[in-house]
């Protein structure tokens, strides 16, 4: 078999420069009716529900589930299966998102007096401004472009990149606006590991304080060895009668102390343990512990409470098991 001679690689890049030409196109075009379109989101009482048919229906399916996942409540309906009755899911709280890039839609503009006559807002998203959808919208987005990317220009490729990011711009918008924060879009996530990421605090996977391997400051390092291996952890604390961390011995001190050919049965851990140490708090995201410990390349970290006394430990394996690793 001969190997295709097509230029599979320009027609790529083709469609690539095209569509990020559109999309750099739109920031020109952002004007009131944007803001308009935000303002009327922000004090709607109820849900948000995009609508649009074949393409653009699969793209408002995306825009619907992104504003759902940033704060906005929001549901895709279907415009064939609305004119049959799911328009009934429809109330006189919500706002519509209807998008067409012609503006002329049937199934779109059959349903304008039934959503005229509950008096509910519509926010346009069109290639057309001047269709019937973006006259009667009470804010219309331009989606326009001038050509698809599809050399035939007939598949729709451009312009549903075009309305798909106008949508994005929409939801993050509102996001800002309502200072929507990494924990409440947790809230939206709790299944996943976006949702434990953010959500899990180091109090809830940390072992606790009879896990924490420690020595007093007047141990010898053979004491040390001796707790290391009991906990299993790699390291040890070194604390004060209050439980305030003076210092750490890890697995990597110890062949440090090797290389320098000390005595363990008469070396102080005082004169081989690092002072003070990388310690989290019991209240911290658990994935904040995770940064600073891929970050200080270590495998173990000091969970300490309120007071700054020691009252746990986090290891890598901890993270892992919660699937926050």
């Amino acid at each position: 078999m001969t190997r295709q001679t097509f230029d599979y690689l320009a027609a790529a890049r083709r469609t690539l420069t095209m569509e990020a030409e559109a999309l750099l196109a739109l920031t020109e075009r952002l004007d009131e009716h944007f803001i308009k379109a935000c303002d009327l989101i922000l004090a709607n009482q109820g849900r948000v529900v995009v609508t649009g048919m074949g393409k653009s229906g699969h793209i408002g399916n995306k825009i619907a589930a992104t504003l759902a996942s940033t704060g906005t409540p929001s549901f895709f309906m279907h415009p064939g299966e609305a004119s049959h009755g799911d328009l009934g899911m429809i109330t006189r709280q919500d706002l519509i998102v209807a998008l067409s890039n012609s503006g002329e839609t049937r199934e779109i503009i059959d349903l304008l007096p039934a959503i005229k006559r509950l008096g509910i807002p519509v926010v346009a998203i069109t290639g057309q401004i001047e269709s019937t959808l973006g006259q009667e919208a009470d804010a219309t987005l331009d989606s326009g472009v001038d050509v698809e990317a599809c050399p035939l220009n007939l598949a729709p490729t451009s312009s549903t990149t075009t309305a798909l990011v106008l949508g994005d711009a929409l939801a993050i918008a509102l996001l800002e606006a309502r200072g929507f924060s990494a924990e409440d879009f947790a809230f939206s996530h709790p299944g996943g590991s976006l949702g434990k990421r953010l959500l899990l605090k180091v109090g809830d996977i940390m072992q606790g304080e009879s896990r924490v391997p420690s020595v007093p400051l007047t141990a010898s390092l053979q004491e040390a060895l001796l707790e290391m291996t009991r906990k299993g952890l790699g390291m040890t604390t070194i604390l004060d009668d209050d439980r305030h961390l003076l210092g750490v011995y890890t697995d990597g001190d110890l062949r440090r102390t090797f290389e320098r050919q000390l005595d363990v049965n008469k070396t102080g851990i005082r004169d081989v343990m690092h002072p003070g140490g990388k310690t989290i708090h019991s209240g911290a995201l658990a994935a904040e512990a995770l940064y600073h410990m891929e970050q200080a390349q270590i495998t173990s970290l000091v969970v300490v409470d309120a007071s700054d006394r020691v009252a746990g430990v986090v290891h890598m394996h901890d993270l892992l098991r919660a699937g926050v690793a």
